[in-house]
Formats: C-alpha cells, structure tokens, sequence
C-alpha cells in the first residue's frame, strides 16, 4: 500500500430523520420533542459537514426511518453526497449495511465533538494497517468504527444501547483475531447533563443558538 496515495475511505453518516417525537428520543423528557427534532437537524447538518471537510472519501447519508424527509432531500440537492435509505433491523445490520462496499467509517449524528480531524485521523490508521478502528464514547459504546471490509459478527447480538457496547465489540475482534486501533474516547449526546456541555464547548449547536 502506498503512504503516497492512501485508499479512499468512505463515510457513512447514520442519521434519523428530524421528526418530533422520533429524534434524540432520550432528551425528549429534558427538552420536549420538537425541540428534539430540531437538535438533530443541526447535529445531521454538523456530522454531514465535518464528514465532507475531512476529504478522506464519498460521503452517504443513511436516514432512518426513510430517506425521504426534506431535510434529508435538502442536503444531497445542495452538497456532493449520496442519500441512501437505511435498512431495517437494528442498529448491528444498519451498520453493516453501511460498511457492505468497501473501506469505510460509520458515524452518527451524537457526538457534537466528532470533528474533521478524528475522521482523517481513523482514515490514515486504517490506511496503515489497521482492519479495524474504533472512537469510544465516554459512556461505554463508540462514536466511530471503520472497517475495511465488511464484518456481520462484529454487529449480531450486540446489546445496542447499553454501556456493554464497545467491551463485546472489542471482544469480538479480538476472538476474530482482526488488527484494531483506537482513537481517544468522546463524549456523545445523551442527557441533560450533555445539553449543558453542548452549551459550553458547541454553542453554535445550542438550542439557544439563533434559527
């Protein structure tokens, strides 16, 4: 492999659609559902343009719970992305659905701290040798995993949602005996203790930032 011409590697942005009452479900009783919907328009916005801004490959939209809400539609009129459905299932057979084509970095739309430099940062790891990287999140699962080449087992049976995360999926690629690197954790965007972080290090992303 060429230091020179390092592979492109792909981004995958798994977002759900900005609905009231389906987006950022676990900071509905913090700061009601439209509110909610709102925040995950900005965080959709941010992930999609830090992804572009890294420049380590084509970028793909995944909305859930399909792909045809307008501000998904929206994004890929105006940027050079790709708007793909995600498919059903849980969260595991989203995410390897994501990685089916080739070397390729998953991300969501919770980690306000996720910037362009992580992402290029994953991509040169995986460029050097690693079959697998991985961004922890600071609550027990992860905000990023790369894969070059599609592994199912890394995703069945994961209990999604949990602080078990990222210990099973470690486990499970090192059971599989695939080369990891991982990247310091980040913080992701959970409860009413993150909305007041979100206020102190993204205030642009505030819910009391201007419309």
């Amino acid at each position: 492999m060429s230091s020179s011409r390092p592979d492109k590697i792909a981004i995958a942005v798994m977002a759900d659609a900005p609905v009231p009452g389906f987006a950022m479900t676990r900071l509905i009783p913090t700061i009601g559902a439209h509110a909610a919907a709102t925040l995950q328009e900005r965080l959709t916005d941010r992930a999609v343009t830090h992804a572009l801004a890294a420049a380590t490959g084509p970028v793909t939209l995944w909305g859930a719970p399909n792909s045809g809400h307008d501000t998904f539609l929206t994004m890929v009129a105006n940027r050079p992305i790709t708007l793909r459905a995600q498919p059903g299932g849980d969260r595991g057979a989203r995410t390897h659905a994501a990685v089916a084509k080739g070397p390729t970095l998953v991300i969501g739309t919770d980690c306000p701290a996720l910037a362009p430099v992580h992402l290029r940062a994953a991509a040169r790891i995986m460029n050097e040798g690693a079959q697998v990287v991985l961004i922890p999140s600071e609550t027990g699962g992860y905000v990023l995993i790369g894969l070059r080449a599609p592994e199912p087992t890394l995703f069945q049976g994961i209990p999604w949602g949990t602080p078990k995360v990222l210990a099973e999926t470690r486990a499970r690629i090192i059971a599989k005996g695939l080369l990891l690197n991982e990247l310091p954790p980040l913080w992701n965007l959970e409860t009413e203790e993150d909305l007041a972080r979100l206020e102190r290090e993204v205030p642009e992303l505030s819910l009391t930032a201007s419309e």
